[in-house]
């Protein structure tokens, strides 16, 4: 049984039936889009798997010691509510009950990240759905990733070294100590402009809606002082930063 302090799509979801794990707790990122944040739960339904998440204000995101120790079950899917999971229940009370789910009856169907080049450069604007998919050639462009823009532990050396001329983030509903923004200021140091979108606005875990229609709602004192804002669309944010 494990609590992971990963958002909940369907990407984490198939990570931790891949690693082996008979039952999943995630976080719910702020639902978000399309309930991308919890969209993982449903998917394990397809293979038997109990998974529930964790309100996003309950406890960090990132940060599986402090879901288990504070996390609050926003969402549990039909296998984890035959264990006893519900909405409103301590995480660590959940993830008690969970240690007696049956395993799943089958391997997860595969999931794959990409990452796509959409918009010509200079700089090129290309959308990650994951900080995995980073590579080393991506210094200098504009990075939209689909991962949260909170710090792993809440801790600030977990923030990926960037060499890009920007990066955008989910904000994932903020969350518990506003922790969802919390990789911004880290990118200040360096002088990198960086903005998180609306969960509501983008799905997370998906590089391309994060591009096609993500909705900035937090930027970094770097994105200010280049004209970004709150409310700016990402498209937007681009072009503004490739104007200069």
């Amino acid at each position: 049984m494990l609590v992971a302090g990963s958002h909940g799509g369907i990407i984490a979801a198939y990570l931790g039936a891949k690693a082996g794990a008979h039952a999943l707790i995630l976080n719910d990122a702020g639902l978000g889009k399309d309930r991308a944040g919890v969209a993982g739960l449903f998917y394990l339904e397809r293979i038997g798997m109990a998974a529930a998440a964790v309100d996003c204000m309950s406890a960090r995101i990132g940060d599986g010691a402090d879901m288990l120790a504070r996390g609050v079950i926003s969402h549990a899917n039909a296998f984890a509510s035959l264990c006893g999971v519900a909405a409103g229940q301590a995480c660590r009370e959940a993830a008690e009950r969970l240690r007696e789910a049956r395993p799943p009856r089958a391997p997860p169907p595969p999931i794959g990240e990409g990452r796509y080049r959409v918009a010509e450069g200079p700089p090129e604007v290309w959308a990650l759905d994951s900080l995995g998919k980073l590579l080393a050639e991506d210094a200098g462009r504009i990075l939209v990733v689909g991962s949260h823009g909170a710090l792993l532990g809440g801790r600030r050396e977990s923030a990926p070294p960037l060499v890009a001329a920007a990066a955008v983030f989910n904000d994932a509903g903020l969350g518990a100590d506003r922790i969802g923004v919390s990789r911004l200021p880290v990118y200040d140091e360096c002088g990198i402009p960086a903005a998180a979108v609306d969960c509501m606005s983008a799905r997370i875990g998906d590089g391309r809606s994060m591009w096609a229609t993500g909705i900035l709602s937090h930027v970094n004192s770097a994105a200010a002082a280049r004209g970004a804002a709150p409310g700016m669309r990402v498209q937007e944010f681009a072009a503004l930063l490739r104007a200069r």
